[in-house]
């Protein structure tokens, strides 16, 4: 039996088992070995495929916009930015990736206009499938329907979540230590709703037989399957649904027009907020405070300010003195691994 057949049987097997407490584990254990399953398919196909479809990031981050055909994504990267992506009437007027750049409070924001992408994608080849593996590099995720595809919105959704991409979640909270011998011992600092035995099912599938385990959420078996997978990626999003100058409809979603305007200054700052961006103002030893601000992520470190400057300046570090909130005192002799706060004036010494 191939891949495919055992894929099938599994997901036939898991609709048809009904989930209470006492087959849980049981169910666990198939969803662990569809994932696996699923995960070694994908590895066989990256291997014969050849990627077509790459971004090349750009920029302070990258913004991918995602959905159907002909929802405006094109008008709305125009609109946004100095690009020039072309607008047709038709399906899949895009062909492969268009860049543009928004600059915005300092920041430079590379949005790119990606080719359409329709249900099945996920599981489906050619071209849809490159458009999703291509789109995992993105720093967000701006998901586009138009007033006319509203169900687009959880189409999209669903086929970036086959896809490995988990929108608006942070990575799971789990630690797993390997060991020679002593069975899987589970340890959690939070009220666990999947018992032992499950995570221990789990946990079977991937080969995992003796380990420490600590949980710090309350893991679903998804979650906890992820973890094991390690293949996923943990991206923003933000939800815009475009041509509302044409028809108003009620939708929990930023509602824009690319061609008349509407709510574009409202998307441009919630982009911005998304992509958690922090300010942090140079002063070169001996020398004033630089005016123009160096745009980093949240969460940024001395030595990704080094490295936006030049190579050279991690390899020739010696320290950095920094002033605002990331320290205790100002001028604060600080290395590489410091992790800065919004506003912080950074000295770098080599």
């Amino acid at each position: 039996m191939d891949l495919l057949q055992q894929i099938k049987q599994l997901e036939e097997e898991i609709k048809r088992t009904p989930y209470n407490k006492a087959t849980e584990h049981h169910v666990g254990r198939l969803k662990a070995k569809l994932a696996r399953l699923k995960e070694e398919l994908e590895k066989e196909k990256r291997k014969s495929a050849r990627q077509t479809i790459s971004i090349k990031k750009e920029g302070d981050a990258t913004v991918a916009l995602v959905g159907f055909p002909s929802v405006g994504k094109s008008s709305l990267l125009n609109a946004l930015t100095n690009a020039k992506s072309e607008v047709g009437d038709y399906d899949f007027t895009t062909k492969k990736p268009v860049p543009g750049i928004m600059e915005y409070k300092h920041a430079t924001i590379q949005i790119i206009d990606m080719p359409g992408i329709v249900e099945g994608a996920a599981s489906g080849k050619g071209r849809e499938k490159e458009v999703l593996s291509a789109v995992r590099i993105a720093d967000l995720i701006v998901i586009v329907a138009d007033v006319f595809k509203l169900d687009s919105i959880e189409i999209v959704k669903r086929e970036l979540y086959e896809a490995g991409i988990r929108l608006d979640q942070k990575p799971p909270d789990v630690v797993i230590r390997k060991k020679d011998r002593g069975g899987v011992k589970i340890s959690s600092t939070v009220p666990l709703g999947l018992d032992e035995r499950t995570i221990a099912e789990i946990l079977k599938e991937y080969k995992i037989h003796n380990a420490d385990v600590l949980i710090r959420e309350n893991i679903t078996m998804e979650r906890l399957i992820d973890a094991l997978n390690g293949n996923c990626v943990y991206i923003p999003s933000i939800t815009v649904v475009n041509k509302i100058d044409i028809m108003d409809v009620d939708v929990n979603a930023i509602k824009v027009s690319a061609t008349k305007g509407i709510n574009l200054d409202l998307l441009k700052e919630e982009i911005y907020r998304k992509l958690r961006f922090i300010k942090v103002y140079l002063k070169p030893p001996g020398e004033k405070m630089s005016e123009k601000p160096m745009i980093l992520r949240e969460g940024a470190r001395i030595e990704d300010v080094c490295r936006k400057i030049h190579n050279d300046f991690v390899e020739n570090f010696k320290y950095a003195r920094v002033w605002g909130r990331s320290v205790k005192h100002e001028g604060q002799r600080v290395g590489l691994d410091h992790v800065l706060s919004d506003g912080d004036v950074v000295s770098i010494y080599t």
